[in-house]
């Protein structure tokens, strides 16, 4: 968890904001005035007030309470890092509209099978364990409850056997809740009404995919006029879509990256016209398609709504990044920006490159001479979900600092990323290593060929999480292409990775044993012939750090000389600056290893 203020939630009318600190609830309206601390049962977790913020509930010891009040229900509440990070569902209760009523979700993770930590510097402390829903095992049973002023509960009622993730729910008015549910491989998404006095639902859209359904913010949706919007893929896979009640809305032409809402009777899609590195702001007519661009320079912008009809837009490019909000009585102004400003002014070269289209990225020193040879740092996530190679920013400072230590940085969006097409996202289905790997090696070769500077003969490659599995991966596969490798908190065997990210793309491991074990990287133990340093964080709850030390035991037993290094306390957001005291250690061993 990083320090200060991570996160805060507005009142339905927007004068009220309240935010946890350290386990304490704060309040604070736009009147101005200091924040006041409000009265809890214990460490408040993902506060959320009502309409006109005279209470708030709060989630504290797995339970819900409000203040003023106390404890709602007996019911176990909880919002696993499952749900929140694999189905971008980040809350599990909402208030209704007239504040008084609460929607909540009951997990029970009884059925799970149970993961420990145990702190080494520490070995007078007790061992922590949790629940943790692993490839091809039970998930977590999730209910939705409706809990009245007066202690009524009502349970809403769907088939969540064939339907067991709730991606999605909230009120549409005192007398409908909006649910979006999907099957375990996520192959099919059902948009439900549901009656909060009796809990019946009824479907209202299914979405369909025979590989999987990708995820596409503000979407199913209904629209006031009843119609039902969903993704839809063009066809062959070429761009991302919209649908209405089934009918194609947009084309080949538009990568939609989301829906923000709607403004003056017309869709606010963020989306990509011209390339994957950048992002437009669009308002497009439901009623026959017209596009009409509201933020459509060099960058990527994106749009938040208000009921009241402001947006605020945030455009992103090599200039910094700007925010302008717009009132909707048509004027424009500019919020006071209390951000620091950004310690580098990053323009990386993106290119596309292979016949394949593959987005692509490199970063040189400040001042460069060229004719200097230099060695390559490949720096890529290169999984799913994710993108890298983006006109935006703020995603270049830390590889700015790492081309300044002397490297040519390299990012590449191999296939399997995010936002390029379906089709690029789509091909890493049924497997990751193999087309992950493919695309890096092919990419580097590409830019090596265009850029005389890079020194292919001295390649390193470095990542956390997927970006970890894939250093690790690149030196054991290809040490003909990789010279030397960090590899951070890598999901070294996906058998024992969660189940909502891990079967979307896989499989079950019970009906595609192959697969799981083609994409596991202890059998390639015995084939490291290159430098390898692993690094995990000992308190990592998302890639525990078993997969990191299974690797180190079987190259142990292998005879194949590596680096680990285990760091107590550190989880898998590397909290409290550890991040850049890695960096520091990666970079002392690349200095040695590529003889820099």
């Amino acid at each position: 968890m990083a320090a200060g203020i991570g996160s805060y939630a507005l009142s339905g009318d927007g004068r009220r904001a309240v935010f946890p600190l350290h386990g304490r609830l704060y309040a604070v309206t736009c009147d101005g005035g200091a924040p006041t601390q409000l009265p809890t049962a214990g460490p408040a977790f993902d506060p959320r007030p009502n309409t006109d913020g005279s209470r708030t509930a709060y989630v504290t010891d797995d339970a819900l309470y409000t203040t003023p009040g106390g404890r709602v229900s007996p019911c176990l509440l909880y919002t696993s890092p499952a749900a929140a990070e694999e189905l971008d569902r980040g809350r599990g209760h909402w208030w209704s509209p007239d504040g008084v009523t609460l929607l909540a979700a009951r997990v029970d993770e009884s059925a799970l099978q149970r993961r420990h930590f145990t702190d080494p510097a520490h070995p007078e402390l007790p061992a922590e364990d949790f629940a943790y829903p692993e490839a091809g095992g039970p998930n977590a049973d999730v209910q939705l409850w409706v809990l009245g002023p007066e202690g009524g509960r009502v349970r809403l009622d769907w088939d969540a056997e064939a339907f067991p993730y709730v991606s999605d729910a909230g009120w549409e008015s005192a007398d409908e809740i909006l649910l979006t549910v999907q099957d375990r491989l996520q192959q099919n998404v059902l948009l439900l009404t549901a009656d909060p006095a009796t809990g019946r639902t009824r479907e209202l859209s299914r979405t369909t995919h025979p590989l999987w359904v990708d995820p596409l913010p503000g979407t199913p949706a209904r629209l006031p006029d009843g119609r039902v919007l969903t993704s839809a893929d063009v066809a062959d896979g070429a761009a991302r879509g919209l649908a209405l009640d089934g009918e194609p809305l947009t084309g080949a032409g538009v990568q939609v990256r989301g829906v923000a809402g709607t403004h003056r009777g017309r869709l606010l899609v963020e989306a990509a016209l011209r390339d994957p590195s950048e992002q437009q702001v669009l308002l497009l007519d439901p009623a026959g398609g017209e596009l009409t661009p509201l933020a459509d320079g060099p960058g990527v912008h994106t749009v938040s709504a208000s009921a009241a009809g402001h947006l605020l837009l945030t455009s992103a490019g090599t200039d910094g990044v700007r925010r302008t909000l717009r009132t909707a009585d048509g004027r424009e102004l500019a919020p006071r920006d209390l951000s620091a400003p950004l310690p580098y002014r990053v323009e990386p070269l993106l290119e596309r490159v292979t016949e394949l289209g593959i987005p692509t990225a490199l970063v040189l020193p400040r001042g460069h001479v060229p004719g200097r040879r230099l060695p390559v740092l490949m720096d890529s996530y290169g999984g799913p979900g994710a993108q890298d190679v983006s006109a935006e920013p703020r995603r270049w400072q830390y590889r700015q600092w790492w081309a300044d230590q002397g490297f040519a940085v390299v990012t590449v969006d191999n296939r399997g990323t995010a936002n390029v097409s379906p089709a690029h996202t789509h091909a890493m289905y049924r497997g990751f290593s193999e087309v992950t790997l493919e695309d890096q090696v092919a990419a580097l070769r590409a830019l090596g060929a265009r850029h005389g500077d890079l020194d292919l003969g001295r390649v390193g490659i470095r990542g956390w999480s997927y970006g970890g599995y894939l250093s690790a991966m690149a030196v054991l596969r290809r040490p003909d292409v990789f010279h030397a490798a960090a590899a951070g908190a890598a999901p070294t065997d996906f058998r024992h990775y969660d189940t909502a990210y891990t079967e979307r793309y896989l499989g079950l491991p019970q009906e595609h044993p192959e697969v799981y074990e083609r994409d596991s990287l202890i059998p390639d133990a015995p084939r490291l012939t290159r430098p390898l340093l692993l690094v995990t964080g000992l308190a990592d709850d998302n890639v525990h750090p078993s997969h990191t030390l299974r690797l180190s035991q079987a190259l142990t037993d292998a005879g194949r000389p590596h680096q680990l290094l285990a760091l107590p306390g550190v989880t898998h957001m590397t909290p409290g600056g550890a991040r850049e005291k890695i960096m520091a250690l990666e970079l002392e061993f690349f200095r040695r290893e590529l003889a820099l």
